[in-house]
């Protein structure tokens, strides 16, 4: 006995596997209220840990900051530049220049132009 196998299957995984354009959003996430693992009340100026994942915090009054390390310096929160959400690692920020988001992974993102293009380069790098 023959079977058929559906294509149904076939076009549903294709689609999910095609390309996003370049700089899209793959999780439809294009503020920070989406983005998860940002710490809350956090105070400017601060001692904090971890400068590459899982960066982001807000202050009690609501400022959107994140952990940086200054010229290698013990890492402190700092005023956040505009955050675009959630993004991914070397793909086209055309636009967002000066712009910071996360990788699904947590990883710090900063849309950075080099060499006539712009990329999402990791932020504790750039």
């Amino acid at each position: 006995m023959r079977t058929t196998v559906p294509a149904v299957p076939m076009v549903l995984a294709a689609a999910v596997l095609a390309a996003a354009p370049a700089g899209a959003d793959p999780l439809g996430c294009e503020d920070p209220s989406c983005v998860p693992g940002i710490a809350g009340n956090v105070t400017l100026g601060a001692s904090c840990a971890d400068t590459s994942h899982y960066v982001f915090g807000t202050t009690n009054w609501g400022r959107l900051v994140f952990c940086g390390s200054p010229r290698r310096y013990a890492p402190r929160y700092f005023r956040s530049p505009p955050m675009e959400g959630i993004r991914v690692e070397n793909t086209n920020c055309t636009g967002f220049e000066n712009s910071v988001a996360q990788a699904p992974d947590g990883l710090f993102l900063s849309c950075v132009a080099a060499s006539g293009e712009s990329l999402w380069v990791r932020g504790d790098n750039a």
